[in-house]
């Protein structure tokens, strides 16, 4: 899509939502946010959140080191801090901030986003005209205004063998087949999903609470999917509205550690496999994986043979070090 008509459908999308909030009952709505270690991208999220009014706004630290805590301490004092001492990981410090409210939607957010002005009144709008809704999720923007993948298929075998192989491709021009296993996409119009990326959630308290919240031995990543899973499971609905925008900055905590966090990345969805598919379906992203992993590993060792430019030898080597790291894992399961 070109800028021109990102532009245009940004346009129509505030119209709308503008609309739609006529009528629409004041809703209360809490933020919980987790932060590790990102002190500068917390104060930007903590100076977009507050001007929108929420309920309450609780911040659940994962044993920062670099004065994230001592900034909500000082500049802060409204918000709720639970600072741990250690890093919790992901789904259990977003059921702790969670926990730490009773209003009946919260939005739960990475500490690397951004609100945009009425993100939470149109959230709320949303959640209160589609009650089977229990997460919904909005459009996902980079930090220039161009909008993220937000939403996304359950990680089903098929999709997993149109993602790792060449089939994939080729399935991009069969009618139906794009629109169904497209990996990412973001939506011009509001519309029930599968998924939605985790990075911004809004959430009904009540579906929360019938799952179980967030399963905290998902320890990052995967977590969103898991529950969106169980929703699904328990007869509540995903939705996605491109009518609220929240900019996403992306790798603020992950970036410090890629090749462990991209191995936990592929941790977590076999973790996922494990727990809700059978085991032939397990073999099968086990053959995907390693498929995947040693044809990125002698693509990428090929690009390092010949290239002599500094930053992408350094981009290369670390991403050979994520893909032999992922085959061991795998396949020492």
């Amino acid at each position: 899509m070109s800028e021109s008509r990102h532009v245009k459908t940004r346009a129509r999308n505030q119209k709308a939502g503008r609309s739609e909030l006529r009528g629409v009952p004041s809703t209360d709505v809490a933020v919980a946010i987790v932060s590790f270690n990102t002190r500068v991208q917390l104060e930007a999220c903590l100076a977009s959140v507050l001007p929108e009014a929420p309920a309450t706004v609780i911040v659940a630290d994962n044993g920062s080191s670099d004065g994230s805590v001592e900034l909500v301490r000082s500049a802060y004092p409204s918000v709720t801090l639970a600072a741990n001492g250690v890093n919790r990981g992901y789904g259990a410090a977003a059921n702790q901030a969670i926990g730490a409210s009773e209003s009946p939607y919260v939005l739960l957010l990475n500490s690397d986003t951004r609100l945009r002005p009425g993100t939470l009144a149109v959230l709320a709008a949303h959640l209160e005209g589609h009650p089977a809704a229990g997460l919904l999720g909005p459009r996902l923007l980079n930090v220039d205004g161009s909008p993220q993948p937000s939403c996304f298929p359950f990680p089903t075998p098929l999709h997993t063998f149109l993602q790792t192989t060449f089939v994939g491709a080729l399935a991009r021009w069969v009618p139906g087949m794009s629109a169904r296993y497209r990996p990412l996409e973001s939506p011009d119009v509001p519309r029930r999903v599968e998924c939605v990326l985790g990075a911004a959630l809004a959430i009904r308290r009540e579906a929360f609470a019938a799952v179980g919240g967030f399963d905290e031995s998902f320890f990052m990543y995967s977590e969103e999917v898991d529950l969106a899973y169980r929703l699904a499971a328990a007869d509540w609905e995903v939705h996605y509205t491109p009518l609220a925008e929240v900019v996403h900055v992306g790798g603020a905590s992950t970036g410090q550690q890629p090749v462990e966090m991209e191995a936990r990345r592929y941790r977590a969805t076999r973790q996922f496999y494990r727990k809700h598919y059978s085991r032939g379906d397990q073999r099968l992203l086990v053959a995907m994986t390693t498929y995947r992993m040693l044809h990125d590993l002698a693509l990428d060792s090929a690009r390092l043979a010949w290239t002599r430019h500094a930053a992408e030898r350094t981009r290369l080597a670390t991403r050979r070090a994520v893909w032999r790291r992922v085959l061991r894992e795998t396949w020492r399961e």
